[in-house]
């Protein structure tokens, strides 16, 4: 695939994370708890990708994953505490809030990684035009907010 072809499915990935929380804050509210609402988005989702893999044959190999880090295993600490977090706050702050400060996060965060090479192959380090960035997007959250 090529890059526009990427580009195109991570903006639309993106586009479905608002979608995602509004069903999950539904969920919460139906359930009674935020928590059992993360929990069921999570089995929904780990069933949804067991079909996936079983219809594309593809299978887990246990030394793999023997293999894998162990740090690298909280990936599902931080999927979790984000999910929860988004249905949490998305009632009380508003869809347009909630993600403006989550794509805020994740900006500075990425910024972070990038510089100090953590998680990434390829160092990127911190400019002033990526710090202007990212002062940019809270900006636009805190128009969001007061406006």
């Amino acid at each position: 695939m090529e890059k526009y072809g990427w580009i195109l499915l991570v903006v639309l990935a993106g586009a479905c994370l608002p979608v995602q929380a509004g069903l999950n804050a539904r969920i919460g509210k139906s359930l009674g708890s935020p928590l059992s609402a993360s929990f069921v988005s999570f089995a929904v989702g780990a069933l949804a990708l067991l079909i996936v893999m079983v219809a594309t044959r593809q299978t887990v190999n246990l030394q793999q994953v023997a293999g894998v880090p162990k740090y690298a295993w909280t990936s599902g600490l931080f999927g979790a505490f984000y999910v929860l977090m988004v249905i949490m706050a998305y009632r009380k702050l508003g869809v347009p809030m909630t993600f403006g400060l989550v794509v805020a996060g994740q900006m500075a965060m990425s910024l972070f990684l990038d510089h100090q090479k953590i998680l990434v192959e390829v160092q990127h380090p911190i400019n002033l035009f990526r710090v202007v960035g990212v002062l940019l997007i809270v900006t636009g959250v805190i128009l969001i907010r007061n406006f």
